[in-house]
């Protein structure tokens, strides 16, 4: 498939890397010194140029190309470079658009412009940040099958009633149909067995329904109620903030915001009803006293600068605060912020990479039994994937006790219409089920290629 990235920063270098594996790519950007490291790099062809010139345009066949992916610095560069993209006969266009000002327009821009689809990282990374505040216990929350099947991240703490027990007893011990699919243990990686005992500090990846993953976390904290966030202070008032704010309002959570800008201050205190704003340098402990930031039941270190982010976290959780999120954009930063025990970390740039990941698997993939969604788990070294099952294949109606699965591989979930199923031996996977597999291989493109 031949596919168009515009901008080779960092969301546009990292997705180009990942997507000519398995495609033709083009990369314009206008800075040639980054076009060269990027095609020295990875198999793309590079086009040093302005993506709003159709020349440009012309010289990288975007009459040819089935999507074409604006991820330029300047939202109005890309919305722009998309429709003039679509005049020239690209099939698909997808934009990062940040500007929260254009949020009201996005179905007008989908609808009567042809824009397929509209990136906001900010939005999402609110929205996941979210989603960790209504599980305090989880470090990372993500879904498959339309929202039907939850995959959680979380570490096992001393006096869990998870700690030393089999993992074929959990089920029976929660009374609770769910599945622990891999376990993050120091530095190994591991798809575990029945027989496979828990440890305190191990990280967990439960699948679930929705329903049940609510119960689980109910079953495994006793103090559950307590726990809920109801405050919480937003050191950093960015695009991310603001969006996290408004979520977390109408979660009924009190929010505060502290923000060095005196003019991003007045725009937030405009923008933002029943929200606290503190002018004044989140990092600043005299600040941090006077705001009481450490009485909040969480706290979420979003400024521009991952040092600073990575430094609040760590003084919030050594000061008692119960749940902690930090944004982390560089990914060696991302490795460092592991082996600190920063358990929720959030990136932007790889929610961005994922959801453009995830629609170009889609269009990819709209016949056979082909990944449509893929989140890479643990600095990329565990995989969850989502395989629809289009065509009736040889292992589709027979018992995945009869089936023999690859090494370090397992089946977590199976979607069949409104119902979740955690396999077990004598279920079947049919026709339009909707499969997750987690694996810590990699390269698998068809749910035949899992089974020997």
């Amino acid at each position: 498939m031949d596919i168009i990235i515009v901008g080779g920063g960092k969301v546009g270098s990292s997705l180009a890397g990942i997507l000519c594996d398995e495609h033709n790519v083009t990369l314009i950007d206008t800075n040639e010194a980054r076009i060269q490291s990027i095609v020295n790099e990875s198999d793309v062809r590079g086009i040093v140029g302005n993506c709003l010139q159709t020349a440009v345009l012309d010289d990288a066949d975007v009459g040819k190309c089935k999507i074409f992916i604006a991820l330029t610095d300047s939202d109005e560069v890309n919305i722009l470079s998309c429709l003039i993209a679509k005049k020239m006969k690209a099939r698909h266009c997808i934009a990062r658009v940040r500007n929260p000002e254009f949020d009201k327009q996005l179905v007008f821009m989908r609808e009567e412009l042809g824009i397929s689809m509209m990136v906001n990282p900010d939005f999402n990374s609110a929205n996941e940040i979210a989603k960790m505040l209504r599980y305090p216990d989880a470090i990372n929350i993500d879904t498959f099958a339309k929202g039907k099947v939850d995959l959680a991240e979380i570490r096992i703490t001393k006096g869990s009633i998870l700690e030393n027990i089999a993992l074929m007893h959990l089920s029976k011990r929660l009374r609770l149909d769910i599945l622990i699919c891999a376990v993050q243990r120091g530095d190994e990686i591991i798809i575990p067995n029945g027989n496979f005992v828990l440890h305190e500090g191990d990280k967990i990846h439960v699948t679930a329904s929705h329903s049940n993953m609510v119960k689980f976390f109910k079953s495994i904290s006793s103090a559950y109620r307590e726990k809920r966030v109801k405050s919480a202070v937003l050191i950093g008032g960015g695009r991310t903030g603001y969006h996290l704010a408004q979520n977390l309002r109408e979660m009924g959570i009190k929010v505060k915001i502290i923000e060095i800008d005196e003019k991003r201050c007045l725009e937030l205190s405009e923008r933002l009803n029943k929200v606290s704003v503190i002018c004044g340098d989140g990092t600043n402990q005299d600040i941090i006293r006077e705001e009481r930031v450490y009485d909040a039941d969480a706290v979420i270190s979003l400024t521009g600068i991952d040092e600073e982010n990575i430094l609040m976290s760590l003084l919030a959780k050594n000061n008692g605060v119960e749940k902690v999120v930090t944004k982390v954009n560089r990914m060696n930063l991302m490795q460092l912020s592991e082996t600190l025990n920063l358990d929720s970390i959030i990136s932007p740039k790889s929610i961005i990479v994922n959801q453009v990941l995830q629609y170009v698997r889609a269009k990819q993939n709209s016949t056979g039994n082909n990944v449509t969604t893929l989140y890479r788990l643990v600095n990329d070294r565990l995989e969850a994937m989502e395989f629809v099952v289009r065509e009736s294949k040889e292992y589709v109606g027979i018992p995945l006790k009869k089936l023999k699965v690859k090494s370090g591989i397992l089946i977590a979930s199976i979607a069949r219409g409104s119902e979740m199923i955690i396999p077990k031996g004598d279920d079947c996977i049919m026709l339009n089920d909707s499969v997750v597999v987690v694996t810590t291989n990699s390269g698998f493109e068809d749910l035949k290629e899992i089974f020997d």
